[in-house]
């Protein structure tokens, strides 16, 4: 009992869970630690350098290109035979405008136009057919706008932007990310000047409809796409986490007594709601599974404690949670939620605290080691292995471990004879295969031996030729 009490516990300080440029809003380890608003700003901030650099690169290809125009044209000058001089004006011009074209080109991002309404691919995506969901979705937005003043302009928008992003599938998934963001950013600063004098959760409503209409429409193209390494990392979290099914709320330090029946119903009840997050489509959806999940293990622990729980008890039971439950494509998940849920309910609020915590929580099972259990690498080693079980494990009895034994007898022994078995069986049929040869070669020999001649007369084989009529003679009538 004093070795478990003295067990270094998993602590978590709050500031870890911000952004680490300081604004006070929650980071995100897939954005290296930064809130979205300053991972977008830093990202645009690369981009209009990279930008800047391609355009330098650009200009200065295309002024060695001019340079080494002119010095040919120098030369060419001094050749005595030159063709006129307005063809050779012309074919300047073009070669000029092609370098630069090429050169321009190879900087500018292509982008892909969507075809013409009268075209067949236009034809077949719009009329494709539509599931249940995006249907009911698409009411129920409908539904919801109808009161609103703006409310027909934001379905055009929203509708036309869904439209849009059926032509970009071939686009990474980082970059249509990156285009919902753009899309949630206008929209809502238009809807905060539209609706100026409103209060913001007014326009935070329509935000959260506006993205149940999304993703529910994009949530095919969009969760878990073959541009991305998302599913080869979701079965890694998985092999990993079923790795670990040895680790015990001791070694972890948490503070849950699963033999209280209340304790041990809220447990299950948050394994229950992390596993549903899976089912769920719109990213406020797959959130609000994670905050009932963690409502659970706070119950659960002030069950067990009989006092209020704190930040350093949630953490270590939320590893716990996730190793139990080991949820379907939890990396996917994340990613998906990360990538196009409203950034502003990640930022804030008790679902990007929640949020926040989890991406810990993976962050460290992928991590674990026998450091992060206070546990030398060679103990830890071994239970990875199976060398070593677990503590917790219920001691089994002599009696049943020799009916245990007894039984592996008898199946090692059924094993034998069943091998014994299919080894005459394939005896047999092999002499079978040989007999059948066997008989086959000797009733060709015979028919060989005893073969009859052949007569050339049809009917000579037949005795009763003797005796028939001789045929009829021919007889002529005068008329």
């Amino acid at each position: 009992m004093a070795q478990r009490s003295e067990r270094r516990r998993i602590h978590l300080d709050q500031s870890d869970l911000l952004c680490t440029k300081g604004c006070g809003f929650y980071g995100n380890t897939a954005w290296q630690g930064l809130c979205s608003k300053c991972w977008r700003e830093e990202n645009q901030r690369d981009k209009q350098k990279q930008i800047q650099d391609d355009w330098a690169l650009a200009e200065r290809l295309q002024r060695e290109e001019e340079e080494a125009y002119a010095s040919r044209h120098q030369k060419a000058q001094s050749q005595a035979a030159v063709t006129p001089f307005n063809k050779f004006e012309e074919r300047k011009t073009k070669e000029k405008s092609s370098k630069v074209n090429t050169v321009t080109k190879f900087f500018t991002p292509s982008s892909k136009t969507p075809p013409k309404k009268g075209s067949p691919s236009s034809c077949s995506t719009a009329n494709r057919p539509s599931s249940a969901d995006t249907d009911l979705a698409t009411r129920e937005f409908i539904d919801f706008l109808k009161p609103l003043k703006y409310g027909r302009q934001i379905f055009r928008q929203c509708r036309a932007f869904t439209e849009s992003m059926a032509y970009k599938r071939d686009m990474g998934v980082e970059d249509m990310s990156e285009c919902v963001q753009d899309f949630y950013q206008s929209l809502s600063e238009r809807l905060h000047t539209q609706f100026k004098g409103t209060k913001m959760l007014y326009v935070e409503g329509i935000m959260d409809e506006v993205e149940r209409y999304m993703t529910t429409r994009l949530y095919k193209e969009v969760f878990c796409p073959e541009t991305s390494d998302d599913e080869k990392k979701d079965l890694a979290v998985q092999k990993r986490i079923r790795a670990l099914h040895w680790v015990t709320t001791e070694m972890l330090g948490v503070p849950v007594d699963e033999e209280i029946p209340e304790a041990s119903d809220s447990v299950v009840k948050a394994i229950t709601d992390v596993i549903e997050l899976d089912s769920k489509r719109v990213p406020k959806d797959k959130l609000a599974c994670i905050t009932r999940c963690s409502k659970h293990i706070f119950n659960a622990i002030r069950i067990s404690k009989k006092e209020a729980a704190s930040a350093d008890d949630f953490l270590p039971t939320l590893i716990y949670i996730v190793l139990k439950a080991n949820p379907p494509r939890l990396q996917s998940n994340i990613q998906y939620i990360t990538r196009f849920c409203n950034p502003s309910r990640l930022m804030t609020g008790e679902d990007g605290y929640y949020f926040t915590n989890l991406c810990c929580a993976l962050a460290f099972i992928e991590k674990l080691d026998g450091k992060s259990l206070n546990m030398t690498s060679e103990e830890f080693d071994r239970y990875m292995s199976g060398v070593q079980v677990s503590p917790n494990w219920p001691p089994v009895d002599g009696a049943a471990l020799t009916q245990v034994h007894e039984r592996l007898d008898l199946l090692s022994g059924l094993g034998e004879r069943q091998e014994l078995v299919m080894e005459r069986a394939r005896q047999l049929e092999s002499d079978l295969i040989d007999w059948t040869d066997e008989v086959e070669q000797n009733v060709q020999s015979i028919l060989e031996t005893f073969e009859a001649p052949v007569s050339s007369a049809i009917d000579s084989d037949n005795v009763e030729n003797e005796h028939l009529p001789p045929p009829l003679t021919p007889q002529v009538f005068a008329g």
